[in-house]
């Protein structure tokens, strides 16, 4: 596909069907050079025609739009304990989503491997012959470079970039990401025009992670390893986080930080339903803790709300430095809802300065669990296109 033609799809991507009249005005070449293009693209099985759009007189021309059978893009979200698989056609639309998909996750090539044969074995089973995969995105907790293609978290070898294993293994171009900057990139991309140009979206999951949109792009930093928000050096708890740096923001909002708060009060004799989980089995999961809030157990809506007003404080200085217009609040933790929500406000009013956060909107995420793996399905897409 040559970049003429990869720029007819990336504006029938952005601005939806288009007639040749938009093709050859938007992109600055000759109606006869698009008309060509837009030809080759039928033949080539990228567009198809949409039928005739509406105008105030004379001949309404025929408009053109993405053909979604042109091929498909798969999204893998690589936790610790599971798997999530998106599926999207051509025109981005989510086809098929399979989650928690059972897997422990280990630093060495075999375990990569497994995944690929996992992968291979839900498409092929979702009725997507594998031949039609055009690209799959990948996405994996910690620091990722995707232009190196190397995991610092999940290494493997110096010599061997992670994203070699799993194209090696798929036969089809892989792109490999940090699993907040897919969640990010798929939200972005989803929200279209409510979307803001500079959002910042937030991962509140075992740990915390952060994606930046910064004037439409993702932001990655010089090396890669942009949006480290969790180890922002924020608390003075003297709690050792899991980076071995002391007084991490993770360490008082996340995951681990709620379950860590919950076992303290536990120990302490404060009452709850998740005393007797406790009881037996010496520890709790996040998953019990989550379940309690949902089924609300006080103490767990506490523990929830403490790591809510943390968690606003640092926001609070995020709004402060970025300005952005949107702040996307995602991850496990936003079964808590309203619990989490109210305390993340009541900080970012008290800690961020009013006049920079009056016009920076914050809500949860529309994608929830999907997010990751629907932001690599995208990500993949603009790789193949060359859009990023």
């Amino acid at each position: 596909m040559t970049s003429a033609q990869k720029g007819i799809i990336d504006l029938c991507i952005r601005k939806g069907d288009s007639s040749i009249a938009d093709f050859s005005r938007e992109l600055a070449i000759s109606v006869p050079t698009a008309t060509k293009l837009v030809t080759e693209l039928i033949a080539d099985g990228f567009l198809t025609e949409k039928g005739k759009v509406g105008t105030s007189g004379g001949r309404r021309p025929n408009t053109y739009g993405l053909n979604p059978d042109a091929g498909y893009f798969v999204g893998v979200d690589v936790a610790r304990q599971h798997i999530h698989i998106a599926i999207a056609d051509f025109t981005g639309n989510l086809k098929f989503f399979i989650q928690d998909i059972s897997f422990v996750l280990e630093a060495n090539a075999d375990s990569f491997r497994t995944i690929c044969k996992k992968i291979r074995e839900e498409v092929t089973g979702s009725g997507i012959a594998w031949n039609k995969v055009l690209g799959v995105g990948i996405s994996l907790s910690g620091r990722v470079n995707p232009e190196k293609g190397f995991s610092l978290s999940y290494f493997v070898s110096d010599d061997i970039p992670l994203k070699d294993i799993f194209q090696r293994e798929l036969g089809t171009p892989v792109n490999i990401e940090n699993d907040s900057r897919a969640m990010t990139y798929g939200e972005y991309m989803v929200l279209g025009n409510q979307a803001d140009p500079d959002m910042l979206f937030i991962n509140l999951s075992w740990g915390l992670g952060m994606g930046m949109i910064l004037d439409g792009k993702l932001y990655y930093g010089k090396s890669g390893f942009s949006g480290e928000f969790g180890h922002v050096p924020l608390l003075e708890n003297d709690i050792i986080c899991r980076c071995g740096k002391v007084g991490c923001l993770e360490t008082g909002a996340s995951g681990s930080a709620l379950t860590r708060w919950i076992v303290g009060k536990l120990k302490e004799g404060r009452r709850s339903s998740l005393y007797n989980i406790y009881k037996e089995n010496g520890e709790i999961t996040l998953q019990n803790v989550l379940d309690a809030v949902e089924d609300e157990d006080v103490l767990a809506i506490e523990g929830i709300g403490a790591i809510g007003e943390t968690l606003g404080r640092g926001i609070a200085g995020l709004i402060n430095i970025f300005n952005p217009g949107l702040v996307v609040i995602g991850g496990r933790l936003i079964v808590g809802k309203d619990y989490l929500m109210l305390p993340i406000r009541t900080a970012v009013n008290k800690f961020s300065l009013s006049k920079v956060s009056a016009d920076t909107k914050i809500r949860f995420s529309k994608l929830g669990r999907s997010a990751g793996a629907i932001g690599d399905c995208l990500l993949s897409r603009s790789k193949y296109l060359n859009q990023i």
